[in-house]
């Protein structure tokens, strides 16, 4: 048996996914565990070439490989694709897959690829187990604790509470809880009022949250609240709860870069697909608590293949940072701007209209067409398309708010482009 015949063998009895590239992305070889997991992300790119099937989910691979200036050696190792963010997934797990990319000489990478969604279930069931060991282990003979009910007002209070803020039990007990603590979050500083918090312990069973308090005295202090639903309590409609505060170190510099990374885009700096996951599921719990309205455009720029083939990546990939650039100018307080994958962002906007959402993609819209990107020769007109959709016009869940916008922006597409969908009233 010949070499190529060994390797043929061993890539088809792979248990993972495996695939021969060349410099490029092009695919030479490929076992049909890697074509499982490729085949749904490509969509009308094909398989032909890696980089260009993983555009729209991962277009940081395409960086990480042009970045590598070794001759060889590990690219990336086990980097997470999230690939369903629930509205085509009724288990209501997301899709992951761990990428790896090793460099093998001068026009030859290996590429491998596997589904890791149960492990990253896992880790997240072992995160809220470690939540609730760290809380009521770690120090347990001095942890604040409060009971409270399902109205926010605060029911019992501990000794320990008092040393940890300043407050005695008589000067919060029925009081409402927001009145004595903080309401905003530790990753971007959102409010979440204790409704809110209430609302999501009560939906998962518990709920971290992390920020800023401040003592009786004025001194500040990083405290990690959790809040659990009472399990033992029969009475759905008069819940109680139990929160645990622990006073923390405030985060390091090292910690805030790793939060930077783990939620901003490598290439553009927006807001990356899994961070607008989790920011979407909050905000549509606040907003359905408060009964508020929660809007979404989606944008997806137009004929942007064409322009990576006929310019070049580099030239792409200004024109994705320059789209974010004018996105993050356009995003008004307590909206974020994503990117959720190749040339496709996102902007959430929680307490606005369909109305207001409109009118903002037609300013996202005109700036988009103003830019003139510089290329050797001459420059680039870039245009977008947006879909824009509100809470309130669909069955009421965040996977339909996703896909009546993306609804509207294949609209705008077949529609000739360069066009919000709605149209403005």
């Amino acid at each position: 048996m010949s070499e190529e015949d060994d390797l043929l063998s061993f890539m088809y009895a792979c248990p993972f996914g495996l695939m021969e590239l060349d410099a490029q992305g092009n695919i030479g070889l490929i076992n049909p565990h890697a074509m499982k997991h490729l085949l749904p992300l490509a969509g009308a790119y094909g398989v032909e070439n890696f980089f260009s099937a993983t555009e729209k989910y991962a277009p940081e691979l395409r960086n990480f490989a042009d970045s590598f200036v070794d001759s060889h050696g590990t690219i990336c190792d086990g980097h997470r694709i999230v690939v369903d963010l629930g509205y085509n997934n009724r288990s209501r797990q997301p899709k992951v897959l761990a990428c790896s990319l090793v460099k093998r000489g001068p026009d030859q990478l290996i590429a491998t690829l596997s589904d890791i969604s149960a492990q990253v279930a896992q880790e997240q069931r072992m995160r809220q187990a470690d939540t609730w060991f760290s809380a009521l282990i770690d120090q347990i003979n001095d942890h604040a604790l409060l009971t409270i009910a399902g109205d926010g007002t605060v029911l019992f209070a501990n000794t320990s509470f008092e040393r940890q803020t300043g407050y005695t039990a008589e000067q919060v007990i029925g009081h409402p809880l927001d009145s004595v603590l903080s309401e905003a979050d530790s990753a971007d500083q959102m409010t979440f009022s204790i409704a809110d918090q209430l609302a999501l312990a009560t939906r998962d069973g518990w709920h971290l949250f992390e920020g800023w308090e401040q003592r009786v005295n004025g001194e500040r202090y990083w405290c990690q609240r959790l809040l659990v639903a009472r399990a033992e309590q029969g009475d759905s409609d008069n819940p109680t709860f139990s929160m645990v505060l622990r006073d923390v170190p405030e985060p390091t510099e090292k910690t805030n870069d790793l939060i930077e990374l783990l939620t901003r885009d490598y290439l553009t700096g927006a807001t990356n697909r899994m961070q607008f996951h989790k920011v979407l599921k909050l905000e549509h719990t606040r907003c359905t608590t408060r009964r508020q309205p929660l809007a979404l455009i989606i944008l997806d720029l137009d004929d942007f293949k064409s322009l990576n083939d006929e310019h070049g990546h580099p030239a792409g990939d200004t024109v994705l940072k320059e789209v974010t650039r004018i996105g993050a100018d356009c995003t008004p307080a307590r909206a974020i701007f994503a990117r959720l994958g190749g040339e496709e962002f996102a902007l959430l906007l929680p307490e606005k209209s369909l109305h207001e959402a409109v009118d903002l993609a037609q300013t996202l819209r005109r700036r988009i067409a103003e830019l003139k990107i510089e290329v050797p020769g001459g420059h680039i007109d870039v245009t977008a398309s947006l879909g824009c959709a509100e809470l309130s016009e669909t069955d009421g869940s965040s996977d339909d708010l996703i896909r009546v916008a993306d609804r509207r922006l294949y609209d705008a597409k077949s529609e000739g482009r360069d066009r919000v969908a709605p149209a403005a009233a």
